[in-house]
């Protein structure tokens, strides 16, 4: 798998944005057929830093409902992987 199919798009929350700050953890939202060493490879390719470690979390996909005008429309939203990386410093090119 290529590194750019590996990465979606990266987690943009105050929780996020806290764990980058603190504890040098990034969020991302991963390819759900991509394993953890592949992911690593993705991060640090593109981030140019050394990730220590990865942790994967596959989130369940959810029913959702809402009430309008026009009625009560059901919907699902889909399921997805996240992973958090731990790194540890900037490499240098």
């Amino acid at each position: 798998m290529k590194a750019s199919d590996v990465l979606i798009k990266p987690i943009l929350s105050e929780k996020a944005n806290k764990q980058t700050e603190k504890m040098n953890r990034y969020s991302f939202v991963v390819n759900k057929k991509a394993n953890k060493l592949e992911i690593k490879k993705a991060v640090e390719s593109f981030y140019g830093v050394t990730v220590d470690n990865v942790n994967t979390i596959v989130v369940p996909s959810k029913a959702k409902a809402k009430y309008t005008k026009a009625g009560f429309i059901v919907g699902r939203k889909p399921s997805k992987k996240e992973s958090n990386c731990n790194c540890s410093k900037r490499r240098n090119n």
